[in-house]
């Protein structure tokens, strides 16, 4: 890194730091999004399999293992790095059939809007590092 880009680096770093936050959080979002299918995608071709039926739908992308895999990765991730506040959120505004507000979700429970989004930060920074992200 230069001294000029390292001097700009410092003298904006929230700026800096708000751009990575904004990244990290929009890629863990596509992410989660994401699972959502994956993990009905495992589920129906695991039925498949029991029913002894292969090839129901064409498949044009990843493999079946891809797909389980992420499906345990993500569980994991969810499972062994975030505490109860910051899984319930996530669960609640990500991996819900309704789309909820940040709103809703902290008065419902009981937190104050910083709290609420820190804890949020939190857990998407705790699964954007348990998925090897950042």
């Amino acid at each position: 890194m230069s001294r000029g880009s390292r001097k700009w680096l410092l003298s904006n770093y929230p700026l800096y730091q708000q751009l990575i936050e904004k990244e990290v959080r929009k890629v863990v979002v596509k992410e989660l999004k994401k699972y959502k299918a994956l993990r009905v995608a495992v589920q129906n071709r695991k039925e498949q399999e029991e029913q002894g039926v292969r090839g129901l739908f064409p498949a044009l992308y990843e493999s079946d293992k891809q797909k389980e895999m992420k499906v345990r990765q993500i569980e994991r991730a969810l499972q062994y790095t975030l505490d109860e506040i910051e899984r319930r959120i996530i669960e609640e505004k990500y991996l819900g059939t309704t789309r909820v507000k940040d709103i809703t979700l902290y008065l419902d429970m009981g937190l104050t809007k910083e709290q609420y989004y820190m804890k949020k930060k939190e857990a998407i920074f705790q699964i954007a590092t348990a998925l090897g992200i950042i």
